[in-house]
């Protein structure tokens, strides 16, 4: 991690790093089970579709991700000091997609049928996958995050009315998570 994350800047010489990292990580360090499968992607076998899913979506501890705060402490030791560093997270939506679809889609439609089948369920969902990035997020800015960016791969997916009434207040929940602490980025 270290390594792939400091390439692009001794090749470079830009003013900022971007801690290179899955979205899944967080996933995978709860207990999600779940595959990179290569030339797919992340593979969910069990899909997340009920309430009784969400039992296994545990709280996300920093004792989970020890090799996180190892890494991100590394590459702040190899970065000058006039170099930061940009932590990095899988906003909920995305992160849903996938625990929703099983994978990557073409369409998200069970991600879709879902926000709007149980709106209820959809919004357990993605406060628990929030506070998971958002916790996430906490553990690179103690270890020495200069600035934190929440990335949505999938978003692009849906219509303004659905971002904003189904996904943009889980992506502030996870930004609300480093307010003050340091530069945002989504």
């Amino acid at each position: 991690v270290t390594e792939i994350t400091l390439q692009p800047v001794r090749r470079h010489d830009v003013d900022a790093a971007i801690f290179f990292s899955d979205i899944v990580v967080p996933l995978q360090a709860v207990g999600v089970d779940l595959d990179i499968v290569p030339g797919t992607g992340p593979v969910v076998p069990q899909p997340f579709r009920t309430r009784a899913d969400l039992d296994r979506l545990p709280e996300l501890t920093p004792d989970m991700v020890p090799d996180i705060s190892a890494a991100i402490a590394a590459v702040r030791r190899e970065l000058r000091p006039d170099q930061a560093l940009i932590g990095f997270a899988g906003a909920p939506f995305t992160l849903a997609s996938y625990l929703v679809e099983g994978g990557p889609s073409k369409n998200h439609e069970n991600t879709k049928a879902l926000m709007h089948g149980d709106p209820e369920l959809w919004n357990a969902l993605c406060e628990r996958l929030a506070a998971i990035a958002g916790a996430f997020l906490q553990v690179q800015v103690d270890a020495g995050s200069d600035a934190v960016q929440l990335f949505d791969s999938w978003v692009g997916y849906l219509n303004r009315r659905d971002y904003q009434r189904f996904v943009a207040p889980h992506s502030a929940a996870v930004l609300a998570a480093v307010e003050g602490r340091v530069p945002r980025i989504h």
